[in-house]
């Protein structure tokens, strides 16, 4: 591949794109920006900024080597000039070293400041100024922004203008490295100085998005406004730690309790800059927060524990467990010493009921000494049970608490039952709230009932139980209608799961106990006959129709005739219920309406078709005749162009032969046959004894293709030089004549020419096993010499068809390896490892000059000799 300046270039950028794209993602903390005020001169104000971005100290790496920061006219969103590149100008570490003897499982507060600096001369103006630099992308996974590693930031402030134009910014002081231990109380510092004494306001304020992972590095930040970033519910902006942190807008102290998720948290906080009570600007600072699985303190407990099901009780420390602290517990056993435990997580067993006080102490190598204290109440003996008085959707289906308790009463019921939005009993409120209620459901299905009680002691408990709402009492029928005889008497069946369910039949018409699941019935016409399942004032109906005859009605069709082997469905006409078929010879079931018949002789079939008592009679004659008899000739293999003679015997009326079109007397039984391709000739034969159906043999005729006989390529050889023929085409071959031959009947014999003629010619006949050949001849030229490639002096490419080709005569070589050709200058125009391969006199289409030129020719001869030739020859034009 032939590499130019353009390709070089563009793999160097792509090679940088991807580098950037890779060093440039996944490691932003946050950052703000300053400003100073240094000079007016004229109409001009010079300002110097400074920008200071904070990343992760595990990749100092990837800290930029430079920024881009633009500069946007507040009014009218105007760029000022051509975005600024900024050199970084010093990188430094913050880092938490010391965390006080108290601290547990010290996490690793650690921010890279990365500063860059720049003078800017800016117009004086009425808005001002927004400064602003994007930059992506964050760290990943943090817990109150979705997709934070593709997440990129936006730094900004705001410069006044007017007579505010020798403003200089409020300035945050650098006390990152706070630990923040979660679900634990917090404060940390976003406090700001200004130098020129105004007023300054803090809030909490959403971050801003900037640049993408594809595009991390934004060479020329846009215009305000900026994307906020997305955060997860139920953070924002204005609750980046939940609803318990808060910032004092006097002094910037972030407080209140840290979230229970460990993890990192983007939290930005803007200050406001009020002058003599004028809004002048703002600045912003954004930090990703970490909140670790640490704890202040070895003794932790909550105010007040409750056990209602059993004396024991299992301690824990809520402070994080730690190998260097001792613990002392104390469970508040009034009268003895042994109520104690050194375990970190102990278990005690109280003597009896009642309030007792614990205390915790907690001791480390590093001098910390703390202490908890916490109530423990003891009520064992509290159950919450209920039970449920179920009937069906149509009525209300009662409650009963069943709760007990041993201390105290049953003061509070909050019962779900299972058809709220939320009835997990931590959300919504309750569906009730009375001890015993009533619940009328809307729609059916599986609903899970609970119940959460309390005692006047404390104790609270939860019971749940699954409960089906049905539409009434199910009902299932053997048969939904039937048909009896006028003379018969029937059971009619019906049931139920629903335990204690009634059951009412209607037309009182002769039925005999119609109050029960299965009475019996005996009409004499037609009835429908209802039934309805009654359990708890919800019914359920459904009916079965009975059909009554006074006779079964049977009509078998006519007499029919089936070829021998196959099927046949019998249909009869019937009213009957049940039926019974002989013979049962051929028939695939006795007791079915429509069985399958498959006789191997004639038979009549006789029909019993009954209802109850009732029942008539029927057969049908089934005739069995054989198919037509049919016998062709066996498979046959022709030669391409021959023909073949079928022959067939048959038992039948009628025949004919498909395809008929290479047939000839295609009218007979004994056709001849030459089709030019392999066919299956097939006999069909019909006959008018009875079996619609035609008998068939068939007849292939392989077509043999046509011998592509193959003796090889004329060819030179030297006298007495071995020379292998090699045929192709057939299986058989025969050579002629045979003087000189190996094997005369062989492929490949080895031919030696000693005394014979300069030139001999050679047959083969080549043939397959079906006996079909085909010949073709070799003419060898014998050249009495040496082995020798014989060149032409010269040749004159005119196109007359003579002489047009400088090609080489190759005479006992055993392997070319080449013929190359040169011009006068040393130029290759011709190189072929082909002897039957030669130069036309050109080179790369353009037709070569008349005049001399040299050709190289080297070669193997037949007794293994290496053969080098030179010299050279003319082209005439």
């Amino acid at each position: 591949m032939k590499w130019n300046k353009f390709s070089v270039g563009f793999i160097f950028s792509l090679i940088l794109v991807l580098s950037v794209n890779t060093v440039y993602a996944d490691h932003l903390k946050g950052g703000w920006i300053k400003y100073v005020f240094l000079s007016q001169s004229g109409n001009s104000a010079q300002y110097k900024i400074t920008f200071y971005q904070y990343s992760d100290c595990s990749e100092p790496e990837k800290v930029d080597d430079s920024i881009h920061l633009s500069i946007h006219d507040a009014g009218t969103g105007a760029e000022i000039g051509s975005a600024h590149n900024v050199i970084l100008t010093k990188l430094t570490t913050e880092s938490k070293t010391d965390f006080g003897p108290c601290f547990q499982n010290q996490p690793n507060v650690c921010y890279l400041i990365a500063e860059y600096n720049v003078t800017v001369n800016l117009p004086l103006n009425i808005d001002g100024y927004v400064v602003a630099v994007q930059r992506c992308c964050r760290i990943v996974g943090i817990e109150n922004v979705a997709n934070s590693n593709l997440v990129g930031l936006t730094y900004t402030v705001t410069i006044p203008g007017g007579a505010a134009y020798e403003d200089n910014s409020p300035v945050f002081a650098f006390n990152e490295t706070v630990a923040i231990c979660y679900n634990a109380p917090f404060t940390f510092d976003f406090s700001a100085t200004d130098i020129d004494g105004d007023s300054l306001s803090y809030s909490l304020c959403s971050g801003l998005t900037g640049g993408t992972a594809n595009d991390p590095v934004i060479e020329n930040p846009p215009a305000p406004p900026y994307a906020t970033i997305p955060y997860l519910t139920p953070y924002s902006g204005g609750q980046p730690l939940g609803p318990t942190v808060i910032i004092d807008p006097v002094t910037g102290i972030v407080s209140g309790n840290a979230p229970a998720q460990t993890g990192t948290y983007v939290v930005a906080v803007c200050v406001s800059e009020f002058r003599k009570g004028v809004y002048i600007g703002k600045t912003r600072k954004e930090l990703h927060l970490n909140v670790a699985n640490c704890s202040i303190g070895g003794a932790l407990l909550d105010p007040v524990y409750i056990t209602c099901d059993g004396l024991t009780f299992n301690f824990k420390n809520n402070a994080s467990i730690d190998a260097s602290y001792s613990y002392y517990w104390d469970f508040g056993v009034t009268g003895i010493t042994t109520d104690t435990s050194t375990k970190a997580t102990p278990s005690y067993t109280y003597p009896d009921t009642g309030v007792y006080n614990v205390q915790l102490k907690a001791n480390n190598n590093k001098g910390c000494e703390d202490s908890a204290k916490a109530q423990v109440k003891i009520y064992p003996g509290f159950n919450t049970d209920f039970s449920i008085n179920a009937s069906c959707i149509q009525n209300p289906y009662f409650f009963k608490d069943l709760t007990t308790t041993k201390y105290g009463y049953v003061n509070s019921w909050k019962w779900f039952f299972g058809d709220g939005i939320d009835d997990s009993g931590t959300g919504a409120p309750p569906d009730d709230t009375t001890q015993n209620p009533a619940h009328n459901y809307t729609d059916t299905g599986t609903r899970t009932v609970m119940l959460i009680t309390t005692n006047s002691k404390g104790c609270i408990d939860t019971a749940k139980k699954a409960l089906d709402v049905t539409l009434g009492p199910d009902l299932q029928l053997a048969f939904p209608d039937t048909l009896i005889c006028s003379i018969d008497t029937l059971q009619l069946k019906s049931s139920s799961t629903t335990t204690g369910a009634t059951f009412n039949w209607d037309p009182p018409y002769n039925i005999i106990n119609p109050n029960s699941n299965s009475p019996l019935i005996y009409p004499k016409t037609t009835t429908l006959y209802g039934i309805t399942v009654s359990y708890k004032g919800c019914d359920t109906k459904d009916s079965v129709l009975v059909n009554v005859i006074d006779k079964v009605d049977l009509n078998l069709p006519n007499d029919t005739t089936i070829c021998k082997t196959d099927s046949i469905i019998l249909n009869p006409v019937t009213n009957g219920l049940y039926f019974s078929w002989s013979p049962p010879l051929g028939l695939n079931k006795t007791d079915v309406e429509y069985p399958v018949a498959t006789p191997q002789a004639n038979t009549n079939y006789v029909l019993k078709s009954s209802v109850g008592k009732c029942f008539a009679t029927d057969n049908i004659q089934v005739n069995v005749v054989p198919y037509p008899s049919v016998k062709v000739s066996d498979d046959v293999s022709i030669c391409y162009g021959a023909t073949t003679q079928l022959n067939a015997t048959i038992e039948g009326t009628y025949f004919a032969w498909s395809p008929s079109g290479s047939l000839i007397n295609a009218n007979t039984l004994t056709p001849i046959a030459g089709p030019q391709q392999t066919t299956d000739y097939i006999l069909n034969v019909t006959d008018t004894i009875g079996c619609p159906k035609p008998g068939s043999d068939t007849v292939r005729v392989t077509v043999i293709p046509t011998v592509k006989a193959f003796a090889g390529n004329d060819t030179v050889v030297v006298r007495s030089q071995p020379l292998q023929l090699n045929a192709t085409g057939g299986t058989n071959y025969k050579w002629d004549p045979i003087i000189g031959l190996s094997d005369p009947f062989i492929a490949n014999p080895v031919l030696n020419l000693t005394g014979l003629p300069d030139t001999v010619l050679y047959s083969v006949r080549v043939s397959t096993p079906e006996g079909c050949y085909n010949t073709d001849s070799i003419k060898i030229i014998i050249f009495n010499s040496q082995p020798e490639v014989f060149i032409p002096t010269a040749f004159t490419p005119n196109g007359d068809g003579r002489n047009d080709v400088f090609r080489p005569i190759v005479a006992g070589m055993k392997k070319f390896m080449y013929l190359r050709i040169y011009n006068r200058w040393g130029q290759l125009l011709f190189n072929s490892g082909n002897p039957g391969v030669g130069w036309d006199g050109t080179f790369k289409g353009q037709k070569q000059p008349a005049g001399a030129y040299v050709y190289v020719i080297q070669a193997v001869d037949y007794t293994d000799k290496p053969y080098l030739k030179k010299g050279t020859f003319v082209l005439i034009r």
